[in-house]
């Protein structure tokens, strides 16, 4: 891979995007980070990067995104950006459901095929796609969030399966709960998972970042989340459900 390759990440106004951010500039990269908000450019004037307002929930967002690049290659793909929301499945807005949805599947999907299709094209690229151990997780009061990251998590293993003659690998980084802006924005701060501790989103940045850089499929940072997604799968779904309702059940509901 040329030195100075061209890294594209999603979701990179703050959290574990901007830390993905932060490495490829760090490491050399020329850098473009994108996000539905005009944060991004304040993280771009930061870090030295090309920003990209665009709302990723939106076929006009992706198409925006790849407009950008013109005939510019992605050599590091970083399909990180999602949104999710709290409370129960019928109390939620369904333009807010459908927008969970849209930006956290569809979003990804529709930057993936394009720009996967020119890696493969060229013989050589890596895609980091952020999952989640939610998505091992029957969600009571997030369950549109985690059905999503159970389909970026199942979706990731088989792309990289597909590739794995191509020189291009799919890494599917799965990390826990991390301290970001996501709680707040779900509206989930007034639960037990929104005010319990959380992991740096730098550490698990770092460690997405080196699982890509060396084709790793599947990547969850820390033992604790490792073990949370190991009991999940083992555990009957509806206990997982039950032991997910206490975390994730507003206290004064």
């Amino acid at each position: 891979m040329p030195s100075m390759s061209v890294a594209l990440v999603t979701g990179a106004s703050s959290g574990i995007g901007l830390e993905l951010a932060r490495i490829c500039v760090e490491d050399g990269h020329d850098t473009i980070i994108v996000a539905n908000e005009p944060e991004i450019h304040d993280a771009a004037s930061e870090l030295g990067a090309q920003a990209v307002e665009a709302d990723l929930a939106t076929r006009e967002g992706t198409q925006a995104v790849v407009a950008a690049l013109g005939g510019q290659d992605v050599d590091l793909l970083f399909l990180n950006a999602g949104t999710g929301l709290g409370h129960t499945f019928l109390e939620q807005d369904l333009e807010g459901i459908e927008r969970t949805v849209e930006t956290n599947i569809l979003g990804v999907l529709r930057l993936a095929h394009p720009l996967g299709r020119r890696m493969v094209a060229r013989g050589q690229g890596r895609i980091l796609i952020t999952g989640s151990i939610a998505g091992f997780m029957p969600g009571p009061y997030q369950a549109t969030y985690n059905a999503s990251k159970a389909f970026l998590d199942n979706f990731s293993v088989g792309l990289a399966e597909e590739l794995k003659d191509s020189g291009v690998t799919v890494t599917c980084l799965m990390p826990g709960l991390t301290d970001t802006k996501f709680f707040e924005r779900a509206g989930m701060l007034d639960t037990p998972i929104g005010q319990a501790p959380k992991d740096d989103p730098a550490m698990v940045a770092a460690f997405g970042y080196g699982a890509m850089m060396k084709g790793t499929t599947q990547a969850t940072p820390t033992f604790k989340n490792k073990a949370q997604a190991v009991i999940a799968e083992f555990l009957p779904a509806e206990l997982v459900a039950k032991l997910h309702t206490r975390m994730a059940k507003p206290k004064d509901e």
